[in-house]
């Protein structure tokens, strides 16, 4: 149930808009500031077109295009122009934003950024993306965690970028912190439509929590992402789903009321739960043990596969980039 995409909104329900903002293409400051007065402007559209709206959430690269240009004359800075803009959008249209920003790095390559202001204009979540698109996204790897923040009515949410919803611990680590609704940013294009649906659905059932997602939309002449913006609901059933129209907004109600009784009633598939309290029929409690030996390598800084040694591609000298300096 979304409630029409938010026109029936509910006391306990949060309306999202999920931009399937049209592929740019940014080349110089110019375009950059150009960019910027668009996605601006889109702000205000989200808020005309359904006043009820909560949140408006635009993805990833939605103001520097899929080029991969780390010129620093074209990133951002979380004090520079193009945040205060969005800073100022959300306060002027009195609405909650979510914006994507390609971050200068003073210590080295930039950032891929997720940032959130409520509606007036405060900074609630500053995210870096934890898993670049490797081997095709120079970013530097986020070292911020997984932050959670306290949205519209109350929501507890958490924001994922791109390639972090192929890894379900980034899902699980946003459930287990608290979060009732994952917002996905993207900039995919149509190979990755099925694996963005499935995770968008698995991501979702596996912690009884809503997913909201969505990419970038159209050609930018070289690129084509596929917007395909979707919800999905804590059962891992879609609620509404998106096409490829650049600059749709899609629209769904998030039910709070109904995750928070999920979460405390079901038994059944009570998977956030129950991967702590293995057996719990059989062990009063569960069994509270960690069986999972990758989950106790990479804590101990030694994951390593058993075929590492025939792994060919490890770093992104076939696209086109340096190899990074050795650490």
């Amino acid at each position: 149930m979304s409630g029409l995409g938010g026109l029936n909104k509910s006391p306990a329900g949060v309306v999202i808009g999920l931009v399937q903002l049209a592929l740019p293409m940014v080349e110089t400051p110019a375009d950059l500031a150009a960019q910027t007065r668009r996605i601006v402007a889109l702000v205000g559209k989200a808020r005309r077109a359904l006043p009820g709206m909560d949140m408006v959430v635009f993805p990833e690269y939605a103001l520097h295009g899929l080029s991969m240009n780390t010129a620093p004359a074209l990133m951002c800075r979380r004090d520079g122009p193009e945040v205060a803009a969005f800073r100022d959008a959300c306060r002027t249209h009195r609405i909650w934003g979510c914006f994507s920003i390609m971050e200068h790095n003073p210590g080295g390559n930039p950032w891929n950024a997720g940032l959130v202001f409520d509606p007036d204009g405060n900074e609630k979540l500053y995210y870096r993306k934890l898993h670049p698109w490797v081997p095709v996204e120079p970013w530097a790897p986020g070292d911020l965690g997984i932050p959670v923040f306290t949205g519209p009515n109350g929501a507890r949410m958490a924001l994922i970028i791109c390639h972090d919803g192929m890894f379900p611990e980034m899902a699980r680590e946003a459930a287990y912190k608290g979060a009732e609704i994952m917002l996905r940013t993207a900039g995919y294009t149509a190979p990755i439509r099925h694996a963005w649906k499935l995770t968008n659905q698995a991501n979702a059932f596996c912690n009884l929590m809503y997913t909201a997602s969505v990419c970038l939309a159209g050609s930018d002449g070289t690129f084509n992402s596929m917007g395909e913006g979707m919800f999905v609901n804590f059962d891992g059933m879609p609620l509404v789903e998106g096409n490829g129209l650049a600059d749709e907004i899609i629209t769904a109600e998030l039910r709070l009321d109904l995750v928070r009784e999920a979460r405390r009633l079901w038994g059944v598939e009570n998977n956030i739960y129950q991967f702590g309290h293995r057996g719990y029929v059989a062990v009063a409690g569960g069994a509270r043990d960690c069986p999972y030996t990758y989950m106790a390598d990479l804590a101990a800084g030694r994951y390593r596969l058993p075929w590492e040694d025939d792994i060919a591609i490890t770093d992104g000298t076939g696209f086109g980039f340096p190899p990074p300096p050795a650490t």
